[in-house]
């Protein structure tokens, strides 16, 4: 095959056999690029559409890390206790787990985390909190487990408008 006369401008000359450079241009319908969005994040389309359906009010948390990875917490209380006591809301069931390790309050829309006074404490976004108010997407951890919050899709946009 011939080689062009005139390189393209800025491109350098290849050597001899080497695999020549393709542009190649793809496009693909909504519901793909929505699945993909979705596994870039880490979620699942079942999870997307739990989300999804949040009331207001509402928000969910999934295990990303540790035991009992994907299971779904739905926070529509105003506290929900996270620990290894078996009547906890949140039952987090591992040793580095303190009986009433965390709590979730929810004030209107909006929702954030505190630590019980935890042995291993409670981090937000990789940051050791005493209390921290949640954002969506964001990552709280209790013990091994590592939880990612989010927020009613509802709420979300009621915040966008103000």
């Amino acid at each position: 095959m011939a080689e062009p006369a005139n390189p393209a401008p800025g491109k350098q000359d290849r050597a001899p056999g080497a695999p020549r450079e393709v542009d190649t241009t793809l496009s693909f319908n909504e519901e793909f690029q929505a699945q993909l969005a979705a596994l870039e994040s880490g979620v699942s389309t079942d999870e997307r559409d739990a989300v999804a359906a949040l009331p207001s009010g509402s928000a969910l948390l999934v295990v990303r890390r540790g035991p009992n990875i994907g299971a779904r917490f739905l926070l529509d209380s105003a506290v929900t206790v996270a620990g290894r006591h078996p009547e906890a809301g949140i039952f987090l069931d591992d040793v580095t787990v303190s009986r009433k390790h965390a709590e979730f309050r929810r004030e209107g829309s909006t929702f954030s985390v505190r630590d019980l006074g935890s042995l291993n404490g409670t981090y937000f976004d990789g940051v050791r909190i005493d209390e921290a108010r949640l954002s969506d997407g964001a990552e709280v951890q209790v013990g091994k487990f590592r939880l990612t919050f989010y927020a009613s899709r509802v709420d979300l946009a009621n915040l966008a408008i103000k």
